[in-house]
């Protein structure tokens, strides 16, 4: 019976009613396309900063992370990364070896970052391959390294020069090596290209003296969604033998600069909402003032006041249900079109991207949280515009009710 009669009392004041879920339909279309929006960026510059250089997950000996010593080292054999190349959430999993060196030539020399490399698997991960801009890519049994463009200008070397390399090798072993340069590699991040001397895996291995093991595995989850659980599997699998890494622990600057954008999104999203709840909550306010008497009239005539709260609680739930649904039938649409047709982007950014061999577009990322999020502020920002007028109708007075008054004791 309130159901019914709270849809009919809705229908009254059919502009009103109209107007106000309208008002709700638009704030949620625009915090779920912004939200949508914000949260695909996020996601396409985690997997390319991954993708590019830390991958999302790295399994690495519990000390390395702090002592980035060569001493620190994990097997490198199928047996130790069996569990890992058997979970169906991970795509894929690299073995690398990331340790410090001399480089010089002539009268240069330069302290660099060496990263040994599968070079079949490290291509089809990054897409190193389409980052060489003179020479040509490795291939596994090389005796020959890739150099940064930066490091390659600072060095005066060029493909075909010979590089040395010297540093401290597997237990205090030396390792040197003398390497031609066979590629160079541009990409847009001076301060890696500056440093970065990749070389095979095998050579790494020998140069270091690390027999079959290795510094780090990288892994990459199918989805950016499917990365708690990876982690959460792979530390059941190897711990506590095993520091397990995800990319928020591997690059902490971008963990903090995109979670410090996402509050800023959030703010001038409740800012959105905080503007449309304060209409909600004056179209409430006056359907509640304005039935004084028609309130009264109920009481008098035996309703329950808890009854009489419940109706008007009935009637506001259901003007945010319409408002809920319009605003779903509207956005998703919408969302799903991004999906399939990002927004392209132009200018410095998209060439930066483009350079770096990533599509210069803005993806939207579409989620159940992002839609249960949505709506579950919706309904919270209901029970609050709720809690006067319920406070209003419990104080209210029946003998002024009756006399049209507006008055709560």
């Amino acid at each position: 019976m309130l159901v019914k009669l709270a849809w009919r009392n809705l229908w009254r004041q059919k502009r009103r009613t109209i107007l106000t879920a309208a008002a709700l339909a638009l704030a949620l279309v625009l915090s779920l396309m912004m939200r949508a929006l914000q949260e695909g960026t996020y996601s396409a510059n985690i997997e390319n900063s991954a993708r590019f250089y830390t991958g999302l997950i790295q399994l690495q000996h519990p000390e390395f992370g702090e002592s980035q010593s060569i001493d620190d080292l994990l097997p490198g054999d199928d047996g130790f990364i069996a569990p890992a190349r058997a979970n169906p959430e991970l795509e894929t999993v690299l073995p690398r070896i990331e340790s410090f060196a001399l480089a010089a030539s002539g009268d240069k020399s330069k302290g660099v970052m060496v990263l040994g490399i599968d070079p079949v698997g490290e291509n089809l991960y990054s897409g190193l391959k389409e980052k060489v801009i003179a020479g040509a890519y490795l291939a596994a049994e090389d005796n020959q390294v890739l150099v940064g463009e930066s490091l390659a200008r600072f060095m005066k070397i060029g493909v075909g020069d010979e590089l040395v390399l010297y540093g401290q090798g597997y237990r205090g072993q030396t390792a040197a090596g003398l390497y031609h340069v066979k590629g160079i590699v541009s990409f847009p991040m001076p301060q890696l290209e500056s440093q970065l001397v990749y070389l095979p895996i095998a050579a790494a291995k020998v140069m270091y003296s690390t027999g079959d093991q290795v510094t780090s595995w990288v892994l990459h989850t199918n989805e950016l969604s499917d990365l708690d659980q990876a982690v959460a599997q792979l530390k059941q699998d190897y711990s506590p033998d095993v520091n397990v890494r995800d990319w928020k622990d591997l690059s902490p600057e971008t963990a903090q600069q995109i979670q410090m954008d996402r509050v800023g999104g959030i703010f001038l999203m409740y800012i959105l909402y905080g503007v449309v709840g304060f209409g909600l909550f004056a179209t409430i306010l006056m359907m509640t003032l304005e039935r004084q008497r028609e309130f009264g009239v109920m009481l008098a005539t035996g309703l329950v006041r808890m009854k009489l709260i419940g109706l008007v609680a009935i009637e506001s739930m259901c003007i945010g249900a319409i408002g809920m649904v319009i605003g779903l039938v509207v956005a998703t649409p919408i969302l799903l079109y991004l999906l399939y047709n990002p927004i392209e982007l132009t200018g410095d950014n998209a060439k930066m991207m483009v350079e770096a061999g990533f599509e210069p577009i803005m993806p939207v990322l579409l989620e159940p949280w992002l839609f249960i999020n949505q709506l579950v502020i919706v309904f919270v920002m209901l029970l609050i515009c709720l809690i006067y007028p319920m406070f209003r109708i419990y104080r209210l007075n029946l003998v002024s009710a009756l006399k049209g008054g507006a008055h709560a004791d």
